[in-house]
């Protein structure tokens, strides 16, 4: 479980911002949230929505989310030895671009609360740490400067044998669960499992996996129905890859297997080309099956969506989606937190973190005012990042009243489209 996420010096995030998914004392509904001893109040949020003008830095944070998976997933395995560092600092002030990027993350897996995070030039990882919180006192497992590390006595394993083979380049996090380093690997697959929407599948490959075999996954079709899309069933379809498509497999694996150092199991390549179509009822009340791209983009994004959806409620991970409300209608969205916000379908805790415009869904009675986030640029073209927590506002009010009318910031300058000068 996600407990907070901090990052300074991102793209337009200059100053260290956190956003946090620990609940407020609110008086709001609590039936949704997410039991944890290691919080105050002990219970965290399932979802947060993030709201925000165009260019106010919402997608910003949502990539420092992803770069930081990203680095930890595979900056020892995936980099070259003397290889820059992908990151990307804010350009608007000399200073920043030399100064590091900062990542602070707090995460509870297995039952204990770590803190894990680093620091990042263009050159190396200038520092990083990770500490754990057994019985909520806090033990060192490892920290590192530079390339001198230190090591907790709690934390077993090839502790030097592994940083030796950390590059500065390479997170030590990341070379650890590399060389299978028991404790750490651990640590590191929960930054695995996060889900991000720049990686779910296109078009209906992954759906149809979804939907067929042993992940059969009924519940997407059943909420297409409940979201009113017509759709009331599908069939999928296997059909062997040609010669040349059985060759770029070949390739495919070929070059996972060379860049990760491992083999791949035999599932992990399709071995055959699957596709759905998907049934609506005619006026005889009998099935007529479409193919998946006569469907609107609306219900293509929605279903590709909803593979992620509901592979983090099984597994109980965090899912992070940018401007969830694209091609999507509110009820679409509002269902969505739905599923979140229910013990019965989040019996594991999973959490959402999504950017919306949508500000329909302040009405939503799934949504807390502690799950509910702004940002905003200042002058100096920094953005803010604060909760609606900051401001003084009741249960009964019109949330989505007070925020286009500017009560809570992280809206645009209303000027006159009249004024616009058209040139001749």
């Amino acid at each position: 479980m996600l407990l907070r996420f901090g990052v300074t010096n991102h793209l337009s995030l200059r100053d260290r911002q956190e956003l946090s998914l620990v609940a407020s004392s609110l008086d709001d509904a609590s039936a949704g949230l997410i039991a944890c001893t290691h919080v105050p109040g002990h219970r965290l949020l399932p979802a947060i929505v993030i709201y925000g003008t165009n260019a106010s830095g919402k997608s910003n944070l949502i990539d420092a989310m992803r770069w930081t998976r990203l680095a930890i997933r595979s900056s020892h395995s995936g980099g070259e030895p003397n290889a820059p560092i992908p990151r990307l600092p804010f350009m608007l002030e000399a200073a920043c671009k030399l100064a590091p990027t900062q990542i602070e993350i707090d995460f509870v897996v297995n039952n204990v609360r770590y803190h894990y995070g680093f620091e990042s030039t263009d050159e190396a990882f200038v520092a990083e740490w990770l500490y754990s919180f057994p019985h909520d006192k806090r033990q060192v497992l490892f920290e590192r400067e530079q390339m001198k590390f230190r090591f907790g006595r709690n934390l077993k394993g090839r502790n030097q044998v592994i940083s030796e083979l950390t590059r500065p380049n390479s997170l030590f996090l990341s070379a650890a669960a590399q060389n299978r380093h028991e404790e750490l690997s651990i640590v590191q697959k929960f930054f695995q499992s996060i889900q991000t929407d720049a990686e779910q599948s296109s078009g209906s490959f992954g759906l149809a996996d979804r939907l067929a075999g042993k992940d059969q996954d009924d519940r997407i079709i059943q909420f297409l129905s409940a979201a009113g899309t017509g759709i009331v069933g599908y069939q999928v379809n296997e059909q062997e890859f040609d010669e040349r498509s059985q060759k770029l497999q070949e390739g495919i694996r070929s070059l996972i297997e060379t860049q990760f150092g491992m083999p791949l199991k035999e599932a992990a390549i399709p071995q055959k080309k699957r596709s759905i179509k998907l049934a609506h009822k005619n006026k005889s009340d009998e099935n007529v099956y479409l193919e998946f791209k006569r469907e609107s983009m609306g219900t293509q994004r929605l279903m590709v969506l909803l593979v992620s959806v509901f592979r983090a409620l099984d597994d109980g991970t965090p899912l992070i989606v940018d401007e969830l409300d694209a091609s999507l209608h509110t009820h679409a969205c509002e269902l969505l937190f739905e599923l979140f916000a229910s013990k019965k379908t989040n019996p594991n805790g999973a959490q959402l973190i999504a950017t919306t415009h949508d500000t329909n869904l302040l009405f939503s009675k799934h949504l807390r005012r502690d799950q509910v986030w702004f940002t905003e640029k200042d002058r100096e073209g920094a953005t803010h990042l604060y909760p609606l927590t900051e401001f003084r506002t009741r249960k009964s009010d019109d949330l989505a009243r007070g925020y286009l009318q500017g009560r809570y910031g992280a809206i645009p300058f209303a000027g006159r489209a009249t004024d616009l000068t058209v040139g001749i």
